[in-house]
């Protein structure tokens, strides 16, 4: 039985040796990664995989991100052309995902692609993901740790409060530090699938957008990442009833960057969120940030998070 809540561990050798053997008896423990803390089993084993789903409460057509220790572990799940091989030398380890064929005789489970011939591949740059990857011997999937369509957690108190009753096992390494989810392309089609940390500037010849209607990688829903007030976006100053959270020289009841600094605002964009929706008050309105750079992915999560729920 999966207790109340679930127990949170401090990184270290202990906690990975705990969660290792979650994973290895086909269960989800939550995890940090340089972007966000993610849920993890593994990726090999269906029933591990759907323990993900029915832990987040995730639609079984929406894809999943599976995370890698190295080139050679990623070369069993997926094929790499010249321009995926040139962008994993570049980017990987790191914030970044690529939608790539699968390789013949992949091991991955087809409930994480969502019956798609592609995969979403991701080599992580964060102590407590790979040395969970390496200590349980498995390519592990996992998407954010929380409740499907809800706000993306930055920190292992957020993953408790959103999944308490689900998840046995908390990883805590402190806050992420790029605080929004991987950039996600296709290499195939130079195509920027979700916005991220790795940005356009850094992705010469890239266009941006998916096929429209298609869920071809995680992250494309149009309501995503929500709290559960109504969000405004664009606010100057606070109408009646709204936590303000400001940018800039736009001062609220709590801030992105007081210096407009756009890394800064990314990685403290969902805590502020966070913080917004445990606040007395009925709504939650945000101040408009540059679209330029890291500006485009924090007003994607902003735009999704403002989107009316299904």
């Amino acid at each position: 039985m999966t207790p109340a809540n679930p127990r949170i561990l401090p990184y270290g050798e202990a906690a990975l040796g705990e969660a290792a053997a979650l994973i290895r008896a086909r269960q989800c423990v939550a995890v940090p990664t340089e972007t966000v803390y993610g849920l993890a089993a593994d990726a090999t084993d269906s029933d591990a995989v759907a323990g993900i789903y029915a832990a987040k409460g995730r639609p079984s057509f929406n894809p999943l991100i599976v995370h890698v220790a190295d080139m050679a572990m990623a070369e069993t799940i997926a094929r790499f052309g010249d321009e995926a091989r040139a962008l994993a030398a570049r980017f990987w380890p790191g914030p970044l995902t690529m939608v790539l064929p699968l390789a013949e005789g992949s091991p991955v489970a087809s409930l994480v692609t969502a019956g798609l011939a592609t995969v979403a591949l991701r080599m992580p740059d964060h102590r407590a993901m790979q040395g969970l990857i390496r200590a349980s011997g498995r390519p592990l999937a996992a998407p954010s740790a929380n409740a499907s369509g809800g706000i993306s957690p930055t920190r292992a108190a957020h993953v408790a409060a959103s999944l308490a009753g689900r998840i046995p096992l908390v990883i805590d390494d402190g806050a992420t530090t790029d605080g929004i989810e991987s950039t996600i392309v296709d290499p195939a089609t130079r195509r920027i699938l979700r916005p991220g940390p790795v940005t356009a500037e850094q992705l010469p010849g890239y266009s941006s957008g998916a096929t429209p209607g298609a869920i071809t990688a995680p992250g494309q829903l149009a309501s995503h990442y929500a709290p559960s007030k109504p969000v405004r976006l664009g606010a100057v100053r606070a109408e009646a009833g709204e936590w303000l959270i400001g940018f800039g020289v736009i001062v609220g009841d709590d801030t992105l960057s007081a210096t407009g600094d756009l890394r800064e605002a990314a990685a403290r964009l969902f805590d502020a969120l966070h913080r917004a929706d445990a606040s007395n008050r009925p709504r939650i309105a945000i101040a408009a940030v540059p679209l330029h750079g890291l500006g485009l992915a924090i007003q994607d999560r902003l735009a999704r998070a403002a989107h009316p729920r299904p």
